[in-house]
Order: C-alpha cells, then sequence, then structure tokens
C-alpha cells in the first residue's frame, strides 16, 4: 500500500465523533456501540507523528481480532456481529475503511493501563538499574537487559490523554481506582492472557516480552477486554532468532521508529519530526510481518 492511500484522520457524516485518540477515532453508533477505526497514524513517547504508516491499521485490526478470539474462552470482549456496512451508508467510505473499522460494544472503560512484563526491557530495565526493582517489584540482582523474568509481572500504570504521558502506579492505587475484587481479576486475567499469547507466539518464533491490556465494564458489571489486543503497538514483538541477553534485541513494533528517534534532537514532545519514506517503508514490512508470523 502506497503511503499516499494511508488513513491518517477520519470523518464520517452522520456519525458523533466521541473522541480521536492517538491511533484510534471513536464515533457513537447508538447507546449499546461505538465505531472503532484504527488509523494509520503512528504515536512514539506519546506523541503522534506526522507520517502514517500505510496499511497499519489493517495489520492491527487482524492481529487484534485474532487474539480476541483465541482468548475469548477466558474473558469477554469488545466484538459485536455488526461490521461498518451495517452503521455507515456512504459505500465508498466502508470500502475504504472495512479492514480497519470494528462495530463495538458500548463499555465504560477503567482507569488504567494493564501492563504485563515477561522480560526485563524498556522503562522497566531503566528502573531496575536505578533501584534494583521494577515498579517497586523487588528483582534479584545482576539481571541483564532483555532477560527473562523470573515471574511474570503485572505493572498497572495510570492511563493518560492523547499527549500525555502514562505513569506506573502500585497495584494498591489500582485497588483504590476499581475495587480489591476486580484489581484482582484484572491482574489475573491480564497475567493468563499474556502467558498464553507467549506460548503460542514462541511456536512462531516470536518473543512477546511485555504488552498492555485495556478493560472496560458493561451494564452488568462483567469484564471484557476492549480497545486492541497483542498488537505491535501495544507490545515489544521479538524474533527469537534475534534474541540475546545484555543487548536490546530486534523487533516486530515500534520499537524499530524510537530508536530512530533516539538518534535526533528531538526533545520527545510535539510537533513529533517528519519520518524518512524509507523508514515508513521498512516500518510497514516490520507490521505486516509480524501479522503474517502470528497468525499464519
Amino acid at each position: 500500500m502506497k503511503s499516499s492511500d494511508a488513513v491518517f484522520e477520519t470523518s464520517i457524516p452522520g456519525l458523533p465523533m466521541i473522541g480521536r485518540g492517538k491511533v484510534r477515532d471513536i464515533y457513537s453508533v447508538d447507546d449499546k456501540h461505538l465505531l472503532l477505526v484504527t488509523t494509520d497514524r503512528l504515536s512514539a513517547y506519546d506523541v503522534i507523528l506526522p507520517d502514517p504508516i500505510a496499511g497499519k491499521g489493517e495489520v492491527l485490526t487482524r492481529i487484534s481480532l485474532f487474539w480476541f478470539r483465541m482468548m475469548a474462552d477466558i474473558v469477554d470482549n469488545q466484538l459485536t456481529e455488526l461490521s461498518i456496512d451495517d452503521v455507515v451508508a456512504d459505500k465508498d467510505l466502508c470500502d475504504r475503511l472495512r479492514d480497519q473499522a470494528l462495530v463495538v460494544k458500548r463499555l465504560k472503560p477503567l482507569p488504567i493501563e494493564a501492563v504485563v512484563r515477561g522480560f526485563l526491557i524498556g522503562s522497566g530495565w531503566r528502573d531496575y538499574r536505578d533501584t534494583g526493582q521494577v515498579c517497586g517489584i523487588d528483582l534479584p540482582v545482576g539481571m541483564q537487559q532483555a532477560e527473562k523474568l523470573p515471574q511474570t509481572l503485572f505493572t498497572p500504570a495510570s492511563k493518560a490523554e492523547a499527549g500525555d504521558h502514562d505513569e506506573n502506579i502500585g497495584f494498591e492505587q489500582v485497588v483504590g481506582l476499581i475495587g480489591e475484587k476486580l484489581a484482582n481479576r484484572v491482574r489475573d486475567l491480564s497475567v493468563a492472557i499474556y502467558e498464553r499469547a507467549s506460548a503460542y507466539a514462541l511456536q512462531r518464533g516470536i518473543i512477546i516480552a511485555d504488552t498492555k491490556f485495556e478493560f472496560g465494564l458493561d451494564d452488568e458489571g462483567r469484564l471484557h477486554i476492549i480497545d486492541e489486543l497483542l498488537t505491535p503497538d501495544s507490545s515489544r514483538f521479538w524474533p527469537m532468532d534475534g534474541y540475546k541477553v545484555g543487548t536490546s534485541p530486534p523487533s516486530f513494533d515500534k520499537q524499530f521508529v524510537r530508536d530512530y528517534l533516539d538518534t535526533l534532537d528531538w526533545d520527545k514532545t510535539s510537533p513529533g519530526p517528519e519520518l524518512p519514506t524509507e523508514l515508513l517503508r521498512q516500518t510497514a514490512a516490520k507490521y505486516r510481518e509480524a501479522l503474517d508470523r502470528m497468525t499464519a
């Protein structure tokens, strides 16, 4: 797909827009449903970059659908039987957005990001070097970058608005926000989903280093997993054949873009820098490869 075909922003006549996040445009369909359009926008360091990645929205949508269905026996999800064709009259618009649009249940999002870590990388590695802990959790002395953690860690974060930074919070703060029973269920489900997905991915030569989930409640208080699930945007995917402890492994996710941005004189605030055409092409290829390897 050419960059000129990329979907950076959407406007859908007849449907009120509820919000425009870092990647998703959200529209109200009715009291029970939302239309979620996963655009080709790319964010890094919580800043929306000016150049989209053509085809990215379709990849994220397809890989999320794959995982939602795999995990359906352990947690309800946002999916419905409706499609964009059922709620949007403009056929040309439907044709343009069909592969990256979902009609989902209208749920009340929980005010946390459910972050799960299986390997010592990213902010967890930086935290460990400074404190010997990850988000207040003690770890053994002498661990190395990208080393597998002794056990899967649930390290929740506050949910930030577009342009703001998520902040790590302790489990007791999660209990304060959503109650002990629900906090325990979110933690246990998050770990179970991650560990099932990790075992599956290893069979396909991919390590899922960490990921983050979002959850929401329906009117009866039933917990659902929402937004996206185990995508290259919400997770770190490493090829097993490139993995080596003590290094930052190559990845299928947007770490590729972060690594480039780290070479620039940019203060990681908006506006973000433009990206080279070749980097956009390579990033699109990495997203597509992640989808193909994970779902083939």
